[in-house]
């Protein structure tokens, strides 16, 4: 591992929470990861470090293996040094892992078990994915005019660490000579509490709607899910609670995604809504997420993938993982003014024309994922 991309300065760890506007040191687990990953965290990381100078911060950043790349040096997805170096980071900034060069390999060490085994090694049990539609590629969204224009602003707060991923028993075997697989949904009312919280707390900083999808009219997972999230919802009386199936959710997304503010779902809803919730807007490549904890360094990423075709040749959006360094400001450090100003950058270098070639429109400039990046320094 390497320690590099930071500024000077003694090193702090795991001081409690500042207050805003104070000037810190912070120190970052960096995991560029495969494809794409290291174009785009590189561009992620000029522009958190354009920041530290702006507003007087000092971040130091380590670099960790996962995923694929953790495979070709290490053998596995996870190597053990990665676990430790995130444990002892402030928070914790993924690029991308996978790519088909390692899909012929055994699940268990695929790269995306690295993913699923980092979050569990850091208790990470809420995923919090934003989908706004930024109105400078409303033409890009994927939904008529007229639901366009009653906007696009929600939050998907996901189950990470429990359900159907985790449950057990699951295995295969051959039963009266058919292969036969098996998975275990389930969920206790403590995992289901913790979530619910989340989400309630979120909607109170925004517009203090939740909305609940479960199965509950199917499955007895969901039934108790329903029950714990009713009792939660009690203790947040300023907050609207709403329930909707998963199957009516998915359409409701399509149809109406303004009467949405914040969604909570168990691990494998979420997987799917949150995909959805993102893609509707016509612009994957621009939307962060956070993956949040209870006293352990937040994981923040960008939603997409790691595109092995266009890996390497200045074609990667980076705006994604740059948003995401500004959740991180704002999740993980507090820091409110300077995540106002990462995402006010972003909106400047749309406004002005720039934009890389998976949101690319006429009449725009086109740029690489580094000039990109310096763009959105220049307007901080």
């Amino acid at each position: 591992m390497e320690t590099g991309g930071g500024r000077k300065g003694k090193l702090l760890r795991k001081f409690a929470s500042p207050e805003k506007g104070s000037i810190m040191q912070k120190h970052i687990c960096v995991m560029p990861g495969d494809g794409i990953g290291p174009e785009i965290v590189g561009e992620a990381l000029k522009v958190l470090n354009a920041v530290a100078d702006k507003f007087g911060h000092d971040f130091t950043t380590e670099n960790a293996l996962i995923g694929g790349a953790a495979i070709d040096a290490t053998g596995g997805p996870l190597p053990e040094a990665t676990v430790e170096a995130c444990k002892k980071a402030d928070a914790v900034l993924l690029g991308a892992v996978g790519g088909p060069r390692w899909d012929t390999l055994d699940p268990a060490i695929r790269p995306e078990k690295g993913l699923l085994g980092i979050r569990k090694a850091l208790g990470l049990f809420a995923n919090l994915r934003p989908a706004t539609l930024f109105a400078e590629l409303a033409g890009a969204c994927l939904l008529r005019p007229d639901i366009v224009g009653k906007g696009l602003d929600l939050i998907v707060v996901r189950e990470l660490t429990g359900g159907i991923y985790f449950g057990k028993p699951a295995g295969t075997e051959v039963r009266d000579g058919k292969r036969t697989g098996w998975n275990t949904m389930i969920y206790d009312e403590e995992e289901i509490a913790r979530i619910a919280r989340v989400a309630f707390e979120a909607a109170r900083k925004r517009r203090k709607k939740v909305c609940s999808v479960d199965k509950a009219n199917v499955l007895d997972v969901s039934r108790v899910w329903r029950e714990v999230v009713i009792e939660v919802g009690r203790e947040y009386p300023d907050v609207e609670l709403t329930h909707l199936y998963v199957d009516n959710a998915a359409m409701q997304l399509v149809r109406d995604p303004s009467q949405f503010d914040v969604i909570v779902t168990g691990n494998l809803f979420g997987d799917i809504l949150s995909d959805e919730a993102s893609v509707i807007t016509g612009s994957i490549g621009m939307l962060p997420s956070a993956s949040l904890g209870a006293g352990n360094p937040g994981l923040f990423e960008p939603i997409h993938g790691s595109a092995p075709d266009i890996a390497g040749q200045n074609l990667a959006n980076p705006l994604a993982t740059i948003l995401s360094v500004g959740m991180m400001l704002r999740h993980a450090f507090n820091l409110d003014t300077e995540a106002d100003a990462i995402e006010n950058a972003v909106h400047k270098t749309l406004q002005q024309g720039f934009r890389t070639g998976d949101i690319m429109e006429e009449g725009k400039t086109r740029l690489g994922t580094v000039e990109m990046g310096s763009k959105v320094v220049e307007n901080l």
